[in-house]
């Protein structure tokens, strides 16, 4: 069973920044994707930013600039890197692992999500 347990989130005034952890129960590199995802109240839950295997990064068009995804190998982490944060990132954040499947499929891990409340 996999666990992702994510830690780092708080209430702070907008223009600050946070950093988000999300630690893995096993090698974050035996995923195909590591993404953050979040969910303001009464909205979808929506991609943030995920990183590749290989590497590679994608960013949601509203946090691109201000947020970075990192990854600590060694100690089967991921990192949201939060600047210049705005009251519309208000929002539960969740950590996600996914691997895709030989039939077109995936399957999704999910932590328990930490709360991230930006004050105007």
């Amino acid at each position: 069973q996999v666990q992702l347990v994510e830690s780092g989130g708080g209430l702070v005034q907008a223009g600050e920044s946070l950093r988000l952890s999300c630690v893995v129960s096993r090698s974050i590199f035996s995923f195909n994707l590591m993404g953050w995802y979040r969910q303001a109240p009464g909205k979808q839950r929506e991609l943030v930013a995920s990183i590749t295997s290989g590497g590679s990064t994608n960013y949601a068009d509203s946090v691109k600039g201000r947020f970075t995804i990192s990854r600590d190998g060694a100690k089967n982490t991921v990192y949201l890197q939060m600047n210049s944060l705005k009251p519309e990132d208000t929002a539960v954040y969740y950590c996600n692992a996914r691997n895709r499947n030989s039939y077109g499929g995936s399957t999704d891990y999910w932590g328990q999500g930490t709360q991230v409340t930006v004050s105007s």
